[in-house]
């Protein structure tokens, strides 16, 4: 019998896994051989799925049937309100589809699309290899720490002027992962002016719009609303990261888009769990409970946010106070010279160091796009129980704010790992 050959598609020939995964798999192999590790590397929100949702699963969990492959129709007009409500942009249900993930419903765009893809960096692990699956160039822009790591409308016009009259797909992510930052109405509006000009279909990647810290998220599709797709999903500002549920809205003139990927969804996944929609059609309904529930992981992450930022900002580190999300972008180029004398010139190297000699995990800046020499990396700073913080800061009046005696508290795993980081720091100075 001949040898059965390795014929791997060309496209996926040099694709790694996953960093956010394989950390998480490193951080737990670590644990079990009874290592003390500060799990600051995977990206995964703590706080648990609102009650309300999961009764809302538990009722339905017997629904067995196929549902329509852009999703049932209660939870896509739920969506649309939703955002109608939160945002004050406009949403036709029609123009809303539903995935298992937003992460599947991007590969889907990227494979329907012809296009070149734009991506700032710092930007999330898969965007990239998404469009090398689909067979897309991509080209990097790279923001600077002094530009709060946000995309310049300057940068962007720079890019896009004299290119061909290929497609452009630009990827935004706001509050953003790995950086935690957020962009300002008047930056979307001069970014928008940009895209408008240029014809460049925008997909605008705001699945931690509701962890905005102030809870003033602007969407893009409120200055851009014709060439802006707007992807969400429960993981994030829901703790339903395994539920598995994503979001995309179209405008209009895209509808041919949605119909494309509706059509290559039918030939992958078929259709999102139904248990699964109809749990998520309560969480997007207008509630007292959802809105206590936002209010409570806002009240948490921004005070602890902002105490890891200062923490490191006194040990040297270069770092913004995050606007949104649970990351902090910390840059190390301080210690640069330092470093390169015990032999480390990349993130990646300067992170296996910090987790060899203190146990803190956190993900190398080159996994978001960056330059192997740029001394990044991200830092999820919720290492810690979200259900017991949760009520925790239920039992304390909303009018008080949470302050570093709380965290010592209820968070000491995150304060200790990032007291380390400081620590490590210092030593190296």
């Amino acid at each position: 019998m001949p040898a059965i050959p390795e014929s791997l598609s060309p496209s996926i020939q040099n694709l790694g896994s996953s960093p956010t995964l394989e950390i998480n798999e490193l951080t737990a192999q670590m644990e079990r051989e009874g290592r003390r590790v500060f799990r600051f590397g995977l990206g995964e929100s703590p706080f648990p799925v609102p009650a309300a949702a999961v009764k809302s699963l538990e009722k339905h969990a017997s629904a067995n049937a196929y549902l329509p492959v852009a999703g049932e129709a209660t939870l896509r007009k739920a969506v649309a309100d939703f955002h109608i409500r939160r945002y004050n942009i406009e949403a036709d249900p029609d123009l809303v589809m539903i995935g298992p993930g937003s992460k599947q419903l991007m590969f889907l765009l990227q494979l329907c699309l012809e296009c070149e893809v734009i991506l700032p960096t710092p930007c999330w692990v898969s965007y990239a290899p998404q469009a090398a699956i689909a067979g897309l160039n991509t080209t990097l822009i790279h923001t600077a720490y002094e530009e709060k790591w946000r995309l310049t409308p300057e940068k962007l016009d720079e890019q896009l002027s004299g290119k061909n009259p290929q497609a452009q797909l630009l990827i935004l992510n706001f509050p953003g992962n790995p950086d935690g930052l957020t962009y300002s109405s008047d930056e979307l509006k001069a970014l928008a002016e940009v895209c408008r000009r240029h014809g460049v279909i925008v997909l605008s990647d705001e699945i931690y719009a509701e962890l905005h810290h102030a809870g003033e998220h602007v969407s893009m599709a409120r200055h851009y609303p014709e060439g802006t797709i707007i992807a969400s999903g429960l993981s994030k500002w829901c703790g339903a990261g395994g539920w598995r549920l994503g979001t995309f809205i179209f405008p209009p003139v895209l509808k041919w888009l949605l119909k494309a990927m509706c059509k290559v969804a039918s030939q992958s996944h078929s259709t999102v769990a139904a248990p699964i929609q109809f749990a998520a059609a309560e969480a997007y309904s207008a509630s007292d409970e959802i809105e206590d529930y936002l209010r409570h992981c806002r009240r948490i992450l921004k005070p602890l946010g902002n105490w890891c930022a200062e923490t490191l900002s006194a040990a040297g580190v270069r770092v913004h106070k995050p606007t949104g999300a649970f990351y902090l972008y910390p840059d190390f180029s301080p210690f640069r010279e330092v470093l390169k004398a015990r032999g480390v010139t990349t993130s990646k190297q300067m992170c296996e160091l910090l987790l060899e000699e203190t146990g803190v995990a956190i993900l190398a800046g080159e996994a978001f796009c960056r330059p192997e020499d740029d001394l990044t990396a991200r830092l999820t700073y919720v290492n810690f129980d979200g259900t017991a913080v949760l009520q925790a800061s239920r039992e304390v009046p909303l009018e008080q704010e949470l302050d570093e005696r709380f965290f010592r508290q209820q968070t000491p795993n995150t304060l200790a790992g990032v007291e380390a980081i400081a620590e490590w720091c210092q030593d190296l100075a």
